[in-house]
């Protein structure tokens, strides 16, 4: 019996992207929103705190302000009394509090859609913006997360360096008009059935069918 052989990288681009389409064919942003800007505070409270925890966290601050007019009226203390839960309250308030002043004074209370001018408010990095553009204004663009940048390497999509590279590789295999939804089917696979703990490159089953012949653990870099 001839031993199994790994799949090349454009089989496994293929694969993946049909597997998760066949696993995922819905994706619903797993932060509860309502409008680009509870988007982008729900995305700024996600750093470092799961998903959940913020859907926990954000009625009570959108009682309290919903929109740049009213929160840029509301004092970092109160906001930061609600979203303690979501951890790094001081930072992600004050935040929360200017971004919420910039756009007021200059956007109009509105959300700019490209990542530039995203990126230039208190709070927001590369990757929230991206979140933002793609899921607001369905922009094309791939956010990295931990989950994507894990699995990207143990799919053997990139080196793996840093999350700047694993965005570009991925953004090289796959077709633009497919990133928004595929950023998010990999956090759902990455959560359901490759998670740190859960796979190590040898157990889910696009691990095993993509390299059916390793027999050691993927050790992922992390970001």
């Amino acid at each position: 019996m001839t031993a199994p052989k790994n799949l090349l990288k454009a089989e496994r681009v293929t694969y993946i992207h049909r597997r998760l389409e066949e696993l995922y064919p819905e994706t619903p942003v797993p932060l509860d929103h309502k409008d680009p800007y509870t988007l982008l505070v729900a995305v700024l409270l996600s750093a470092q705190c799961t998903d959940e925890r913020v859907n926990q966290v954000t009625p009570a601050l959108w009682e309290l302000a919903d929109n740049p007019f009213d929160m840029a009226m509301q004092s970092v203390e109160d906001i930061q009394a609600i979203i303690r839960p979501c951890g790094l309250s001081p930072q992600k308030s004050k935040a929360i509090s200017v971004l919420s002043q910039m756009l007021v004074e200059q956007y109009n209370g509105e959300v700019p859609n490209d990542m530039e001018a995203l990126e230039k408010l208190p709070g927001v990095g590369h990757k929230t913006a991206s979140v933002v553009v793609a899921q607001a204004f369905g922009v094309p663009a791939f956010p990295v997360d931990t989950h994507i940048h894990r699995l990207a390497q143990r799919w053997g999509l990139t080196s793996g360096k840093n999350v700047q590279q694993t965005e570009k590789d991925l953004k090289r295999l796959f077709p633009a008009e497919s990133w928004n939804k595929l950023h998010l089917q990999i956090i759902f696979y990455g959560r359901e059935y490759c998670s740190a703990r859960g796979c190590d490159g040898t157990v889910c089953e696009i691990c095993r069918t993509c390299y059916p012949a390793r027999k050691h653990p993927k050790i992922a870099k992390k970001p």
